[in-house]
């Protein structure tokens, strides 16, 4: 099985689509940002981005309008002056406990797809994914969780790679499409163009795709993915395989790992 079909079938997929369905609005991106740095104060903006999978602008829009509502402090973090280093005011932590009361009529919401009976068993099946028990039920915070562990799962696997998780999506992409467009390939991983340009600019960087004129219209560019790109498909495949295998194993193996897929799709649509 190629690295497309493999992360198109990935548990991942669908957590990620789970967490944007539950992500999808400002608020409640206002919501996720405080909630996680009510858990770990002192957080850098660009690991806040990379819990939260914003790009770079959505991040510093976020942080700019938590900051000026006096929710967030900004300050130069001093063991990297190129970085900034984030802290939840009480203005936060109030504006906090009074969004959670809105974030449970959200989730309700967004789960009305699911029986009481399926919703419960979701939350449980997710929980088995985090490292330790969550005191927080709801499924979005649930979901959020999950999806970050997930993450850092895939990032560890990656390491010395130059590979991050969020790049297994635009490398399979590019397989599966190049040549094509920047917009071509936004569309096929459902995510806004600003968003794509921003990853595919890293794997431009990391010298695993190149933009050459698009055979089709010669007007535009198109990405294709170069020589050490495509040898980084197979590592890229093989660490999704392990990462799948470890997903089963933190589940319990075939039968909850099927159940939790499942449910997954019947939340997402």
């Amino acid at each position: 099985m190629n690295l497309s079909d493999l992360v198109q079938l990935s548990l991942g997929n669908l957590m990620r689509q789970a967490f944007t369905l539950f992500t999808g609005d400002s608020r409640s991106r206002d919501f996720v940002a405080l909630d996680v740095l009510a858990d770990q104060d002192g957080l850098s903006q660009q690991d806040l981005s990379e819990r939260l999978g914003l790009n770079r602008t959505l991040m510093v829009r976020l942080i700019d309008r938590l900051e000026e509502a006096g929710h967030v402090t900004r300050a130069r973090n001093p063991l990297n002056r190129r970085s900034y280093v984030l802290s939840l005011t009480d203005s936060g932590r109030r504006a906090l406990g009074e969004m959670r009361e809105a974030a449970s009529a959200h989730d309700a919401q967004v789960t009305a797809v699911l029986t009481p009976a399926e919703r419960r068993r979701l939350n449980e099946l997710l929980g088995t994914l985090l490292p330790e028990p969550s005191p927080l039920q709801s499924t979005e915070h649930l979901v959020a969780q999950a999806h970050y562990r997930l993450r850092r799962l895939g990032d560890a696997q990656l390491a010395g790679t130059g590979l991050r998780t969020r790049h297994f999506g635009p490398l399979a992409g590019l397989d599966a499409l190049a040549p094509c467009p920047q917009q071509q390939l936004a569309q096929y991983l459902r995510i806004t163009e600003p968003a794509a340009a921003e990853v595919v600019e890293e794997l431009v960087q990391a010298g695993l795709v190149v933009r050459g004129r698009d055979p089709h219209d010669r007007r535009r560019y198109a990405l294709e993915l170069t020589d050490l790109g495509r040898q980084r498909l197979e590592e890229a495949r093989d660490a999704q395989i392990t990462i799948h295998a470890r997903v089963r194993d933190l589940l319990g193996g075939p039968e909850p790992e099927q159940e939790l897929r499942e449910l997954l799709r019947k939340l997402v649509g």
